[in-house]
Order: structure tokens, then sequence, then C-alpha cells
């Protein structure tokens, strides 16, 4: 069985005894407190102090939580508000569609999957949440590029992989492949992935209006596309999956699409 990094451990139980009890302590208290020798509890809040997880207020020394666990934590709860209020609509969109549903979110450079929905039928599935799908050549991947500042910057300015022969990794064609996202309000991928797989995607916002993940579904060609042909999604698929982002964003608190 691995070991415990012993390190990790101790800088854990200080964010804890930092986030109880008293707002700040000074290096002696958490020390005593921790059964550690002074060097050794100041070397590690300095570490936590470097990374933003904590804060030494100038006048007294002493310690208290810093603002970035604070972003991570808003992080966490956004995450799980968004799968939470999606549950409903993606089971729906499934059932309607008759396909793989994704929910994702921007994740450094790329798109991770925080919600999937298996195909219903009898056919051999894996789950992909935790999976990460690239932001340039994904349907995921382009609304979050579309409607998010930060996804954008992070989609031109990442190396960009030839998947198949479909896929745009030129900046300014993804640019116009963008613009085009935003126009008609879906994005989608046939065969610029995967072969023979076809995807559409739309946004989901919160009630500052602001993009906070897409929602989409996935399948084969023949099927999401009229006729089998790659250049004609099916209509009503669209027109399903942007009706399940509007139903996320209103249950998040957006009023306006």
């Amino acid at each position: 069985m691995a070991r415990n990094i012993q390190s990790l451990e101790r800088a854990a139980a200080m964010l804890r005894l930092l986030a109880g009890g008293e707002r700040r302590l000074g290096l002696s208290d958490i020390a005593a407190a921790l059964g550690l020798a002074k060097g050794t509890a100041h070397g590690i809040l300095r570490t936590l102090q470097a990374e933003g997880f904590v804060e030494q207020d100038s006048a007294s020394g002493r310690y208290q939580l810093g603002a970035e666990l604070l972003r991570l934590g808003n992080s966490y709860l956004d995450v799980h508000e968004l799968r939470a209020r999606a549950l409903v609509w993606t089971d729906d969109l499934a059932r309607s569609s008759g396909e793989a549903v994704y929910l994702g979110v921007l994740h450094q450079q790329g798109v991770l999957i925080v919600h999937h929905v298996f195909r219903p039928d009898d056919s051999r599935q894996v789950l992909e949440v935790g999976a990460m799908h690239p932001l340039h050549s994904t349907a995921l991947g382009k609304v979050l590029s579309a409607y998010d500042p930060v996804a954008h910057s992070e989609a031109l300015e990442a190396e960009r992989k030839d998947f198949t022969a479909r896929t745009v990794c030129d900046s300014a064609d993804l640019e116009a492949v963008f613009d085009l996202t935003r126009a008609r309000g879906y994005a989608a991928d046939v065969e610029e992935t995967w072969e023979g797989v076809a995807s559409v995607a739309a946004p989901i916002h919160d009630r500052h209006r602001m993009p906070v993940g897409a929602v989409g579904i996935t399948g084969a060609v023949e099927r999401v596309c009229k006729d089998g042909e790659p250049g004609a999604l099916r209509p009503e698929l669209i027109a399903a999956v942007r009706d399940c982002a509007r139903a996320v964003s209103r249950d998040l608190g957006a009023s306006r699409f």
C-alpha cells in the first residue's frame, strides 16, 4: 500500500486548523497544536503563503486562510451546482435524442467532462466523467471558446492537434468557427475529433449571463447528421440541445439568452 506524503498531510492539517476556531493564529500556536517544531511549521506556512493558500497579517504576524482557497472553493461549488442543476435535463436530453449527453467545463487548456449520461440503449459504453477533451475540435470546446474569453485564449494559445482530416487548427479559421458558434448559438463537431462521430453542443449561462459550461450530445454520424450527410446536422437534435442548455441556464438563474 502506498504511503501518504507527510509534508502534504501536515499542510492539510494546518489549513484545517486555520479554518476552525480563531480566525488568525501565530506560528507558536500552530506548531503547538500540530505537534511540530517551529522551523517545520514555518517552512510549511511559507510555502502555503507563496501559493496564496495562507496570508500573514503584517501587523500581528499571525496567519489566516488565503484568497486562493476561496477561489478554489467557489470553483468547486460552481461545478457541483452546475451538475446538480443539469441532472434532470441531461437525462431528458438523452431520452429524447437517443444519444449520449456530456456536460463540460473549462479546465486548464481543455474541456473537463463533469457529467455523462449514457446513450439509452444496450450498447457497451465507458463512463467519461473526469476525461479531458480538446477545446479546438470538440463541440463542447468550441462553445466554451466562443463564449468564455479565458477559454478563447486557451484555445488559440495551446498546441492544436490534427485529429482527423477535418480538424480545424488555423487560428484565423478557428476565429471564424467561434464567430459562427456565437451567431447561431451552438457548435458542431462532425468527424473533427473522432472518425465517424458527430457532436452538437450549446452554452450554459449563470444568473450573471456568464458562460459556466456547455452541454452536448455525441453519436454516430449516421444518426446525428440528416441522411448520414456530414454537413447536415439533424435540426431536431440541435433544437433539443439548445433547449436543454436554456433549461439548465434558467435553473442557474439566467433570465435572458
